[in-house]
């Protein structure tokens, strides 16, 4: 994923860009940047590794040194960004989020309009916003180049150009990832997290339609092309990866949380446990939802521990990332011991950490653990905005379960599991309970889940849960 945060003021935009950029931290765990223009003309840009330490750790001593009254910066979990470009069109600096399938084919289309190269990465990879920035240099203006992009790139893009005559953003064609502007007197900032802006004196002005490009100066919004009638905003958005205060086309993620979790023991009356417990953090506000419904007292078993892990550090190693998500969960005796647990967690996505922790539940005493994921079984790797991280779909626990029971998981296979109905989907659901030890396992419905976004089911992006 990522998150993006820029500022275009008539004072110094310094200290606004970076609390801003910090409060999407929890967005990503590989890089930070921030670029600003500075009053002479020239930009300031610094990026820093972000894996092992907190964002404001790293940024804080480059904060006197980048002088302007704009600004762009981003949390990416890919490429490092911002970039600043000199082109036909301009200076500009650049950062992106998104995630483009298709780059082997815009690299060589790019190639053949002669005249440009790419920096190489060491797996002779391409840094995806230098090529995005090629895209739109190709072009007669920003505006064009920007649509181009959204044309070109099969997959999703959402992006900010610093320019000198302001901020230019644009959401991603489809709206798969949000765009949020807030505006106090004298200044205009746009992020990807609508609460970021809150605490730095900014109230919300407007959320970008999918496609829509406007220009941001210190007195207003212009717009340089208008939004799309087509929505495909991931739905994952509320379940698992936004931050609780944010709202995603007005919709507020704790909220969602709550009607989540509400659903979940709708469907699961008569279940009688000791106590309701959310895997900590995401998985928190859906345990009180199923909790206020089923009148099931809420308690927290587990203690997130976050002085010396205060980000999400999600190495590519399994071994370690079990070590890390150990580490942080400080287990409550008193509340484990003897008792019959329900645990709602976000997903399910690899199964590695959530079987390890059930496990250390058992080693606490735990008589029972349940498990109620709060979204459908994860059956696709996301083709979209990348948030599973899953190197093959084999990864995905629901892929290597169907494999198992078949000897095959292709897409035409997983078809038959996608129905909560169905006898392959018992079966394949039953399996993975006993292979994880659980004591039992029920899967939100995805009729349940669009439910509780109050969305409409045409304007969200399922993909990951049934293909579509």
């Amino acid at each position: 994923m990522g998150g993006l945060f820029g500022v275009v003021s008539k004072q110094s935009c310094t200290l606004d860009l970076f609390f801003g950029v910090d409060y999407h931290s929890h967005l990503g765990t590989i890089k930070g940047g921030l670029a600003v223009l500075g009053n002479d003309g020239r930009f300031s840009r610094v990026i820093h590794n972000i894996q092992n330490s907190p964002f404001r750790t790293k940024f804080e001593k480059d904060l006197e040194e980048m002088p302007g009254n704009s600004g762009i910066g981003c949390i990416s979990d890919t490429d490092s960004q911002p970039l600043v470009i000199k082109s036909h069109l301009g200076d500009y600096s650049i950062t992106c989020v998104g995630k483009i399938n298709n780059i082997d084919a815009l690299v060589n289309a790019a190639f053949k309009q002669g005249g440009i190269h790419l920096l190489e990465g060491s797996r002779g990879q391409v840094n995806s916003t230098e090529l995005v920035a090629t895209i739109i240099d190709q072009s007669a203006s920003f505006t064009e180049g920007v649509r181009r992009v959204h044309e070109l790139v099969d997959g999703s893009m959402t992006l900010m150009l610093l320019t000198k005559d302001g901020i230019i953003a644009a959401r991603d064609k489809l709206g798969r990832t949000p765009l949020i502007l807030g505006q106090k007197e004298g200044a205009v900032c746009a992020a990807s997290e609508s609460f970021a802006f809150l605490n730095l004196g900014y109230h919300p002005l407007k959320e970008l339609g999918p496609g829509e490009i406007v220009l941001l100066t210190p007195d207003g919004v212009e717009q340089l092309s208008p939004p799309g009638e087509e929505m495909k905003i991931c739905a994952f958005l509320w379940t698992y990866y936004g931050y609780p205060s944010s709202a995603y086309e007005g919709i507020n993620v704790e909220n969602m949380r709550y009607r989540c979790g509400s659903l979940l023991a709708k469907r699961d009356e008569g279940l009688v446990v000791d106590a309701v417990a959310g895997v900590p953090d995401s998985g928190t506000a859906h345990a009180i939802g199923y909790a206020n419904r089923s009148g099931i007292p809420f308690s927290r078993p587990f203690i997130k521990y976050t002085p010396t892990w205060p980000r999400s550090f999600t190495p590519k190693d399994q071994s370690q990332r079990s070590l890390i998500a150990r580490m942080k969960l400080i287990p409550v005796d008193e509340l484990i011991r003897d008792r019959e647990l329900l645990f709602i967690d976000d997903s399910i996505v690899r199964g590695t950490q959530l079987r390890e922790t059930v496990e250390l539940l058992y080693q606490c005493g735990a008589k029972k653990v349940h498990i109620r994921p709060a979204c459908p079984p994860i059956m696709f790797s996301c083709k979209y905005i990348n948030f599973t991280r899953s190197g093959s779909e084999m990864e995905l626990i629901t892929r290597k379960t169907v494999n198992a029971i078949e000897g095959k998981c292709d897409d035409e296979t997983m078809q038959k599991y996608l129905d909560p109905r169905g006898e392959c989907y018992n079966n394949m659901v039953d399996r993975m309970c006993r292979e994880m030890n659980f004591s039992s396992l029920k899967f939100m419905e995805l009729e349940d889940l669009i439910e509780a976004s109050h969305m409409p089911k045409c304007k969200l992006c399922t993909y990951c849960w049934n293909g579509k």
